[in-house]
């Protein structure tokens, strides 16, 4: 515990003041004895702006200054230390007690819905310190934060582990988004895609729409469909796109290896409602890729599992590497983001070249790395038009500086981007 002595004589803190005691109004304080301060040093103004809300709507205080009333102060990616030099620096002296805690500990009150235990890993300060100076160093328990992902409209900005604490809406979204898909409305088909990869980056379930206010791309459309979920259990939009033939027709149609949707859509005006009808049509004629599709397909619809994959790796890795001894061999897609299941395995076979030649590789890598949905759609799109660069599959080109970037690894991708480097495991979006 510490000790402070602020002081707020200005109109701008009085006048937040009032705005958090018209806040703490909004919404019911739960947890009387917790009083939080959030730090905004390493985090940013709108990501604080967001968590103190999202705590205050979960039932916590939380004031906008730090004033002698605090109990807990919560900090991002700073240990003990730093708070204490950013409380120096402020001139901020000791009257009140308080202790230090990283965010982690304010995420996991967000999933449970009340405080947890602050004591041992979320706590950034192990020993007490009384004096009004205290040495930095003294007593400093470090600990980097797993904190929770900004709520960035760019997927590439956000955190999103296989963890999806709001399935039942997701799960209702994509259907929506496949069955826009079937029907080529690219529009429709990116909203809903754009919500899910929001919520599927928060570390809470949403149980009121309160809870999804301020949130990126929940426009009216997808708010419509969440309400009806909350208040009904299910959307009669998303039962009535199950119930409907054309859509499981082409859901159908399109699990076959080498069918896509203009084959569907033919197939569908045909009066083909089974595959076993459309194999036994004679006057139909299949694609090489589609013959395979038929032949395997009770195979190829199956789930693959990592144990699978990884004895399937050494087989690939061993027969290129018997023609291509320096090969760069690579599981991508959904293993490497740490899924358990799949219906592939996806590998890339790069082979080291010149110095240009390596470069590219290394692009055409971290490019197919990404999540096909919307991880590598909103990297690109922010490469465009946050920092007027061109992300693809061969290059990344400065348009102002008009030339193309090096880089000798995705850490050093994501730098040029001026991007915080995101864990493969994190980019499920």
């Amino acid at each position: 515990m510490h000790r402070i002595r602020t002081t707020d004589s200005d109109h701008g803190k009085k006048r937040q003041k009032k705005m958090d005691a018209i806040s703490s109004k909004l919404y019911e304080i739960k947890f009387h004895e917790f009083v939080l301060f959030i730090l905004e040093k390493k985090m940013g103004a709108t990501r604080r702006t967001f968590l103190m809300d999202l705590a205050r709507k979960k039932g916590f205080r939380v004031e906008s200054e730090l004033s002698n009333s605090v109990t807990h102060i919560v900090a991002e990616n700073n240990s003990g230390s730093d708070v204490l030099a950013w409380l120096e620096a402020h001139k901020l002296e000791t009257t009140a007690h308080f202790e230090l805690l990283d965010v982690s500990w304010l995420i996991e009150c967000m999933k449970v819905g009340k405080p947890v235990d602050t004591k041992g890993k979320y706590q950034l300060v192990e020993s007490s310190i009384a004096s009004a100076n205290p040495d930095p160093n003294e007593g400093m328990l470090k600990i980097q934060s797993p904190a929770m992902n900004a709520i960035s409209p760019y997927a590439c900005q956000r955190r999103t582990t296989l963890n999806n604490h709001n399935q039942r809406f997701t799960d209702a979204f994509e259907i929506l988004a496949k069955n826009y898909e079937f029907r080529e409305n690219h529009g429709h088909c990116l909203t809903f895609l754009r919500a899910t990869s929001v919520l599927k980056c928060l570390p809470f379930a949403i149980v009121s729409m309160k809870d999804a206010e301020g949130l990126p791309w929940i426009g009216d459309e997808v708010k419509g469909i969440m309400e009806e979920i909350i208040e009904d259990g299910q959307s009669l939009e998303v039962q009535a796109v199950l119930n409907d033939e054309r859509y499981q027709a082409f859901k159908l149609f399109t699990s076959v290896f080498g069918v896509g949707l203009k084959t569907a859509e033919k197939w569908y005006r045909m009066g083909f409602r089974t595959l076993s009808k459309i194999q036994s049509d004679k006057s139909l004629k299949f694609t090489k890729m589609q013959k395979a599709g038929f032949l395997y397909y009770e195979d190829l619809i199956s789930c693959v599992s990592k144990a699978e994959a990884d004895a399937v790796s050494l087989i690939v890795k061993e027969a290129v590497w018997t023609f291509l001894p320096d090969a760069l061999i690579t599981i991508t897609g959904g293993f490497r983001r740490g899924k358990e299941f799949g219906h592939d395995v996806d590998f890339l076979i790069t082979s080291p070249g010149g110095e240009k030649e390596q470069v590219d590789q290394l692009l055409q890598k971290v490019t197919n790395l990404w999540e096909k949905q919307q991880f590598e759609r909103d990297l690109r799109r922010y490469a465009t038009h946050e920092k007027k660069m061109m992300l693809d599959n061969h290059a990344l080109y400065d348009k102002t500086k008009r030339t193309f970037l090096k880089a000798e690894s995705e850490e050093e991708i994501f730098s040029h981007l001026g991007l915080e480097y995101i864990e493969p495991w994190e980019r499920n979006a």
